[in-house]
């Protein structure tokens, strides 16, 4: 990329940039503490991804993405998984009139823009992949008709990591789909403190909706424009396949602990991701620090460890630390 090119695109960040601080604002209206969750929703908006959020119940999980649809115009639909739920309960059906003697189509809750999918982990593997289709292709199939999603479209699911019971691990093809897991943790005191004082009052505080879909559209197309470096790009390449191939990088000891590695899908998230996060700091190209600051989100949920990793008690991100720690950094 040439200098011009590089000056021309980042007057573009700079002019776009207010947009972002105005959605993190808002949120901080409604949602006490949890800076970082609400940065890595916007990166997986921007970024054209979509998000698993993983947190023990009464964390605001739902909250958060119910604040970030109050903020954008767009369309906005919670679905409540639960055991019973049918593929059609998503996606919708057909059904037939008997006055015209014709099926019409109703269409389900995931024509929306942004999709709350509310403990996915509930409901069985076939309701689960319903939002396979929607989620990569961007379309859904309802009969012999295919219908268009309207853009910006985005799917944030939860996920409550504590109650096994009545509860479905989600297929490695449709995790891989998401392209951030986040872990939500506890508030701190004082977060804890805010948040009791501001949810007893009997005025809920409310974001406002400042951020058109148009907007997001416009910084959709920037993300890919950013810039970064072929070693950067050389860089991301390498800890991806430090996850199939740890003995390449002197990492032999985790051989034994990574039954798969990361998906080729892992390599485009950790692109986009990154550049996504040096959009959010304000800045027109990637370095390698943007790159380590997504590594886990994109990563913890595409490897698959090995049963004598869970018999040790080694998570996926004691893994990816591993990883950062030894590839060499341009």
């Amino acid at each position: 990329m040439e200098n011009k090119d590089i000056k021309d695109l980042a007057k573009v960040v700079e002019k776009e940039y207010p947009i972002i601080r105005q959605i993190q604002s808002e949120a901080s209206k409604v949602i006490v503490g949890q800076t970082e969750i609400i940065e890595k929703l916007i990166i997986g908006l921007i970024t054209r991804g979509h998000i698993l959020i993983e947190g023990v119940p009464g964390l605001a999980k739902t909250l958060t993405v119910k604040t970030l649809s109050d903020i954008i115009q767009t369309s906005f639909h919670r679905i409540q998984f639960t055991p019973d739920l049918l593929p059609a309960d998503i996606v919708g059906t057909t059904i037939y009139n008997p006055k015209k003697h014709e099926f019409t189509t109703k269409q389900g809750p995931v024509f929306a823009n942004l999709i709350l999918a509310d403990e996915i982990n509930r409901a069985p593997a076939k309701v689960q992949s319903a939002l396979l289709e929607a989620m990569q292709e961007r379309q859904v199939t309802i009969g012999d008709s295919t219908f268009k999603l309207e853009e910006p479209f985005m799917v944030m699911a939860t996920q409550n990591p504590l109650e096994q019971e009545g509860t479905y691990p989600l297929p490695e093809a449709q995790i891989d789909r998401f392209m951030l897991k986040l872990r939500i943790s506890y508030p701190s005191k004082e977060e804890e403190l805010a948040i009791m004082e501001r949810m007893v009052s009997n005025e809920q505080p409310k974001a406002s909706k400042t951020i058109s879909p148009e907007d997001i559209l416009r910084i959709q197309k920037i993300i890919p424009d950013i810039y970064m470096d072929p070693k950067v790009s050389r860089y991301i390449v390498d800890l991806i396949f430090a996850t199939r191939y740890p003995d390449q990088f002197k990492l032999e000891d985790l051989k034994s602990l990574v039954a798969w590695g990361a998906s080729p899908r892992a390599t485009i998230a950790l692109s986009l991701a990154s550049r996504g996060n040096a959009f959010m700091s304000g800045r027109s190209f990637v370095t390698p620090d943007d790159v380590k600051a997504m590594a886990y989100d994109v990563l913890r949920h595409r490897i698959i460890l090995t049963y004598e990793a869970e018999a040790e008690e080694i998570t996926s991100e004691d893994v990816i630390k591993k990883i950062l720690a030894n590839v060499d950094v341009p």
